[in-house]
């Protein structure tokens, strides 16, 4: 007698650190192929797992001023900014992000920061510091 019974198929694994990885790197591949929605997507399961992880944080907030999302952008540049506030680049971002949402004081702020951080020639140019 044979067993008719059919088999369901069995649960994915959880996903390992090693998907999240591969995950963190296919996003930074989509936001590099102007696809920063796909990038999102990718890193939100990264993030949930990994919440801890800047760099992620770092790359989904790239990826939503990409999508022109300002709003979410600014807020995961500010959590990087809580966790890292020497972090150069990320205030120059968060400016960028505060100039596209009209908002030039915070902008100007967040630029003077990056330069005094970091005097890249073009965070020096943002930064305007001869007005």
């Amino acid at each position: 007698m044979s067993d008719t019974t059919p088999q369901l198929p069995s649960p994915s694994p959880a996903p390992s650190p090693e998907t999240h990885v591969i995950d963190y790197r296919a996003a930074e591949q989509l936001l590099a192929a102007r696809d920063p929605r796909g990038a999102v997507k990718l890193l939100d399961s990264v993030i949930a797992a990994h919440p801890e992880n800047t760099a992620a944080r770092l790359l989904r907030a790239r990826a939503f001023f990409a999508a022109a999302q300002l709003r979410p952008a600014a807020l995961e540049f500010e959590l990087v900014l809580e966790r890292e506030p020497d972090n150069a680049f990320a205030h120059f971002a968060l400016a960028r992000t505060h100039e596209r949402s009209g908002r030039p004081e915070q902008a100007r702020k967040h630029f003077r920061l990056a330069a005094a951080l970091d005097p890249r020639p073009e965070y020096l140019a943002a930064a305007r510091f001869e007005e």
